[in-house]
């Protein structure tokens, strides 16, 4: 017993025999009772250090064995950064953590000389047997996990202690880390296209198969888009038609020609070649154009220097590699020749007006004096 206790008992003891003295004055006890009294007070505290000795046992450490005893054994040991395979091969993950463990009794023929190392490698292993199987970009999870499977003491392989971690950090390199941003990014602007270029085709399958397959569809369509404006449909017939017919490849068909703009169906020339129609005007060809413009210089139908000026025209119009032109006015003023009077040219009052005068060819640098 200590010190405090025993001061304690003794304390206890007196405060007893105080209460136990009013009690006996108050009730007028008999006068054998205050020696039975005194003998009961003396005895008791004897009476509960020999009781506390008995507890405690015979021996008795002073405070220089105190002093000298063995240190408490530490049973905890800190790791930082052991690298651990993850599910993808070549990215680690990186633990620390703090290790506990508690020994088990053993016979003195088989000591446990390093028990920090068996406790580490038992939670090692159980870390090893969970990220083996995850993936490095969920680190954050998987450490969380590791915090969670790692908590609870559990035997290593060996049998001789029980061991678990605590404060656990799951890291990457800092390399891995930025690899896996990257190829994060990667995915996300592929998963991104692969969406626009899904949405793409549905869109040309859409238009092609559905809106655009014929022209009544194409039709359909531009009505449901525009239903308050049937006038502006109606109008768009024909663009709808040429719409539908290069959607699919194909020509406009006949019964839509005639609504095309600036077009002519088939029954429009079928009338023209039964002469149901007014002519068809063709545009003015070169041949054309030169006699307008023989007409304006005032050389009408029969002058002998319409020949003239038209073969000149027709060598120039050669020089311009256009022989087909050329040809056609030839043909259509006169012979492929130039023109060269036998005589003087009448003059303009002659009473035949020029009909005597003969042509005859000859090469163009002999008429260079005209």
């Amino acid at each position: 017993m200590t010190t405090g206790c025993r001061t304690t008992t003794v304390f206890l003891t007196v405060l007893c025999g105080l209460l136990l003295t009013i009690l006996g004055l108050t009730e007028r006890w008999p006068p054998w009772a205050w020696p039975v009294l005194a003998v009961v007070l003396g005895a008791a505290p004897a009476a509960a250090f020999r009781i506390a000795a008995r507890r405690r046992g015979p021996t008795r450490i002073t405070f220089e064995e105190q002093l000298t005893a063995a240190p408490v054994e530490r049973r905890e040991h800190h790791v930082s950064r052991i690298a651990l395979p993850s599910h993808w091969p070549d990215y680690d993950f990186l633990i620390s953590a703090t290790v506990r463990w508690y020994p088990f009794d053993t016979s003195d023929d088989d000591p446990v000389l390093n028990p920090a190392g068996l406790a580490v490698e038992a939670v090692l292993d159980r870390a090893r047997g969970i990220t083996e199987w995850r993936e490095p970009g969920r680190v954050s999870l998987v450490q969380h996990e590791l915090s969670g499977a790692l908590s609870r003491m559990r035997p290593d392989s060996t049998g001789h202690l029980q061991a678990m971690a605590e404060n656990v950090t799951l890291t990457l390199h800092e390399h891995d880390q930025e690899r896996l941003d990257r190829l994060a990014g990667v995915r996300k602007d592929k998963a991104v296209w692969e969406h626009q270029r899904k949405y793409e085709q549905s869109k040309r399958k859409y238009l092609g198969e559905d809106v655009l397959k014929d022209t009544g569809s194409a039709v359909v369509w531009w009505l449901a888009k525009n239903d308050d404006h049937v006038e502006k449909t109606v109008a768009d017939l024909g663009l709808l038609a040429r719409l539908a017919s290069a959607a699919n490849d194909t020509d406009v068909p006949d019964r839509l020609r005639d609504l095309i703009p600036g077009q002519r169906g088939d029954a429009e020339f079928r009338e023209l070649l039964e002469g149901r129609s007014a002519p068809f005007e063709a545009p003015p060809t070169a041949a054309d154009l030169l006699a307008d413009g023989l007409n304006a210089l005032d050389f009408p139908d029969g002058d002998p220097r319409r020949a003239i000026l038209a073969k000149q025209m027709a060598e120039v119009i050669r020089t311009q590699d256009q022989h087909e032109t050329a040809d056609e006015v030839l043909s259509r003023f006169g012979p492929q020749a130039t023109f060269t009077p036998d005589a003087t040219d009448p003059a303009p009052d002659s009473p035949d007006g020029g009909a005597g005068t003969t042509f005859t060819a000859r090469p163009r640098e002999e008429n260079d004096d005209r």
